[in-house]
């Protein structure tokens, strides 16, 4: 497609829903990307407008209320403020962040829809849905749960296999079951409001794929593929009782399904904006109707259709906004190789991060921008997090950094000095870094944010290469003309770093900045040599980024850890019973009590204990057992009274023979635990 020109850019980025809070995934995909490209326009002295808020209506918020005992209001008031100052605390720099329960929302939402209906943009459908008899009321599709008819999980939602990962209606499902009571589902008729995708099919081709094909290769494809299926209708109101209700007769009981509501929560945020600031930011229309102004949908991949065509076809329904012109969706985020789950509470969650890493947003916002899955799902680990932070911003950005202001503070009192005659190694530092300004426009403008960073670091490499060569530490004793005009240099890229490190790592930027003591720079200075005046007097340096050690890292870890073994333990389910056997062959078993004289680890093995065992016959048996992984200090089994077979035949183990076997139970994360009596049972007793 031509580029256009715009006036202006109005910046969406997906709405959180308020039913917990922001982890990694979120970030990575859409906050920290949209969050550098508005920081860049606004840099760029564009006029742009930055939009966010909290989804706050849906079924898995009154799912989470009624496991609760409280409201709806109550989850989403809860929620709603933890992640606004979640993003607020990380830099987030949104110009409003409102919420879908907001008054300003629920009225424009509701006249959306009615202009709709009143137009007949909408149709009316009767259709056959699940139903709890018990409770009395229909079943939104996270209400029912069942066996995936794919995997056969049994604990399949009605809209989507969490193990599978396939999407689902409810009728799909096998043995339905409603969570609100156990009962199983009726299926029984009930009236909807459709919009109709299919009327929009060629509209949304030629926009799409013939006017759109710079977009990302994911977005285009995921959109391609929907476009050359035949689009259907799709509901817009849902059977439930938390929303905005429909504004129409005969709809008690219904509401606006959630994607017809959140993303229309953009255009209502941006109206309570400027209703509150309009002499900052005009009226709302010209951000969302009028065609000088650019519109820009950071989200994840798993949004793409509802940002790429079901509210596309709204907007054109409505008639008189303009579509997105690029909607730069990433892929998705793994954590320690395994998919992001909330439900599992497998993740890193912003709000804990904050806690647990004080003064270190830069670091995240920076990992994960080295990690962005932009063209793929991509990997977060907690020893990439530390090799970056120790190994790219500690060794090469703050080390260039600090060897830069402490020399200067060394050698001049912290007084930029004066530069005089360029060498060859001065020209060439200088004509690698001049150019570092149209590298990351270039990326920035493409949504390359990954790109765009590391041409930012590349900076520093320069800088720590240069200073390297040229020794400063040692030209002093010798030359110290000289040394003022390599320092004078290196204070220049440290100024170059602190403006192309503003979209990026915007806390270290501001702490880089008062070093040098500078309120500000403009982004049309980055790549200039002159941006610090000789005899300018710097601010005090200090370290701009700390060293993360092992401990800190394994904390981390030690909390995946847990969060695993608990996930482990709710999803524990008993093994399967074995074949009957008859009581006949049970009894040939000897089952007896024995009381554990002495236990000790067998030298050359790594499995086995030796037990030492009084079986009531006045004999003392041997019996080893390979359980010894699961018992550090074989000692604390001493005295205990344990079960044993005690009619199997000897077995030579490790050159002792053993005369029996040790019961023992297998725990659900597979460790192994003998079997005591819980009362002092007379050695030899026999077990049946």
């Amino acid at each position: 497609m031509e580029n256009k020109t715009y006036k202006r850019t109005t910046v969406t980025s997906a709405l959180p829903y308020a039913n917990g809070g922001v982890h990694i995934g979120h970030l990575a995909g859409v906050y920290v990307p949209a969050d550098i490209y508005v920081r860049y326009l606004r840099l760029k002295k564009r006029e742009v407008l930055f939009i966010g808020g909290s989804d706050e209506h849906g079924v898995p918020i009154t799912v989470r209320a009624r496991k609760e005992g409280i409201t709806p209001q109550d989850v989403v008031d809860r929620y709603h403020k933890m992640i606004k100052d979640s993003f607020e605390e990380f830099g987030i720099s949104f110009d409003i962040y409102s919420r879908t329960t907001s008054e300003t929302h629920h009225k424009f939402a509701a006249e959306w829809f009615k202009k709709l209906y009143d137009e007949g943009k909408l149709t009316e459908e009767t259709t056959e849905q699940l139903y709890d008899e018990e409770a009395k009321q229909f079943l939104a599709d996270r209400y029912v749960t069942g066996e995936c008819p794919h995997c056969h999980n049994e604990g399949a939602y009605g809209d989507q296999c969490e193990k599978c990962g396939r999407d689902l209606s409810p009728t799909e499902l096998i043995n339905p079951k409603s969570t609100i009571s156990g009962s199983t589902p009726v299926l029984k008729k009930t009236k909807n409001w459709y919009l109709p995708l299919n009327e929009y099919q060629d509209w949304l081709k030629q926009w799409i794929l013939e006017e759109h094909k710079e977009w990302r290769p994911n977005v285009y494809g995921q959109c391609k593929s929907w476009l050359d299926m035949d689009l259907q209708p799709r509901a817009m109101t849902r059977d439930l009782d938390w929303g905005i209700p429909v504004p129409v007769k005969d709809a008690e009981g219904k509401v606006l399904y959630v994607w017809f509501d959140a993303p229309i929560g953009y255009v209502s945020n941006t109206k309570e904006l400027c209703e509150k600031e309009p002499e900052k930011w005009g009226n709302w229309e010209k951000w969302w109707q009028d065609e000088d102004t650019r519109l820009v949908h950071f989200i994840g991949k798993d949004n793409i259709v509802f940002h790429c065509i079901i509210f596309p076809v709204m907007m054109k329904a409505h008639g008189k906004y303009i579509m997105p012109d690029n909607v730069p969706a990433n892929e998705f985020l793994n954590l320690e190789n395994d998919k992001i789950s909330t439900s599992r509470n497998w993740a890193v969650w912003l709000h804990e991060y904050l806690v647990d890493m004080p003064g270190k947003q830069d670091v995240l916002r920076y990992v994960l921008t080295a990690n962005a899955p932009e063209t793929k799902d991509n990997n977060f680990t907690w020893k990439d997090f530390q090799d970056r932070n120790n190994n790219e911003l500690v060794a090469v950005y703050g080390n260039f950094v600090n060897r830069a202001l402490q020399l200067t503070k060394k050698y001049w009192n912290g007084v930029v000095p004066a530069c005089g005659e360029w060498l060859d190694v001065d020209r060439q530092a200088i004509e690698e870094f001049k150019n570092v300004k149209i590298k990351i426009e270039e990326n920035l403008e493409q949504f390359k944010f990954r790109d765009a960073q590391f041409e930012a670091m590349n900076l520093a490499r320069i800088g720590n290469r240069y200073i390297t060569e040229c020794e400063p530490w040692k030209v002093w004793k010798t030359d110290p003309k000289r040394c003022e005009t390599i320092l004078n240099i290196c204070l220049q890229l440290t100024a170059n770093l602190a403006i192309a490190f503003e979209p990026f790592l915007p806390f270290s930027s501001k702490k880089l900045r008062e070093m040098l003591n500078i309120s500000n720079f403009e982004w049309e200075q980055l790549g200039s040599t002159d941006l610090l005046e000789a005899g300018h007097q710097l601010g005090e340096p200090a370290l701009l980024f700390e060293k993360i050690e092992d401990e800190v890292i394994q904390k981390q870890l030690d909390k995946l850890e847990a969060t695993k073994k608990a996930n482990e333990a709710a999803n524990y389910k008993a093994a399967p019973i074995k074949d009957t056997v008859s009581f006949e062959e049970f009894e040939k078993l000897d089952i007896r009590v024995g009381l554990v004289k002495d236990c000790q680890k067998v030298k050359k093995s790594k499995k086995l204990l030796q037990f030492t065992i009084d079986d009531g016959s006045g004999t003392d048996r041997t019996i080893c057992s390979g359980i010894a992984a699961f018992y550090e200090n074989p000692e604390e089994l001493i005295g205990k009274r344990i079960l044993f077979v005690a009619n199997f035949a000897p077995r030579n183990m490790m050159g002792i023979e053993s005369q029996g076997m040790i019961l023992s139970a297998v725990d659900a994360d597979e460790s192994l635990s003998v079997v005591t009596t819980t009362k002092d049972v007379k050695p030899g007793s026999q077990v049946g």
